[in-house]
């Protein structure tokens, strides 16, 4: 089964702000809980570009270390770009970012299609340990965006 998750979030910054922000892998750990124990082991030596393969560790349950390896598979200039899962927790995971630029600021979209490994089993703990996971994930890089850039207010009409 493929599971979704989509979100939206506005930001009073420019198109060029947030393409600046989200296209550095640096700030990954900047974006991610701390619970997450996120650490960058290679690849983030450069700005986002297609075909970059970018290695980190986190510990997303029971302080069981994992390592993740991402490739940046597709990237459009203050667009859109994607990042794969090639080895990680997930059977499955392609995540789109998409930057809008809209009136007072931008839109972020994200699209997230992912797989829970162990079959049955996997499916049977994703909406009480992964969805909650992810949910907690999405809520705090949310939060920590609106601490870094500012809430989001819509223009006057």
């Amino acid at each position: 089964m493929i599971y979704t998750v989509h979100k939206f979030q506005k930001l009073p910054i420019s198109l060029q702000q947030a393409w600046d922000f989200m296209g550095d892998p640096k700030n990954l750990s900047v974006i991610t809980p701390p619970s997450m124990g996120f650490n960058t082991l290679s690849g983030d030596d450069r700005k986002m570009f297609a075909g970059q393969v970018i290695i980190y560790t986190i510990t997303p349950l029971l302080g069981i270390k994992l390592q993740w390896v991402t490739e940046i598979t597709h990237v459009v200039d203050k667009q859109f770009f994607v990042d794969e899962q090639r080895f990680g927790p997930y059977a499955f995971w392609h995540h789109k970012h998409f930057l809008k630029e809209i009136p007072g600021g931008v839109e972020m979209e994200d699209i997230v299609h992912y797989k829970v490994p162990m079959g049955i089993l996997g499916r049977l703990v994703h909406p009480f340990l992964v969805k909650q996971k992810l949910d907690e994930i999405f809520a705090y890089r949310q939060k920590k965006l609106i601490e870094l850039f500012g809430e989001f207010k819509a223009m006057p009409v």
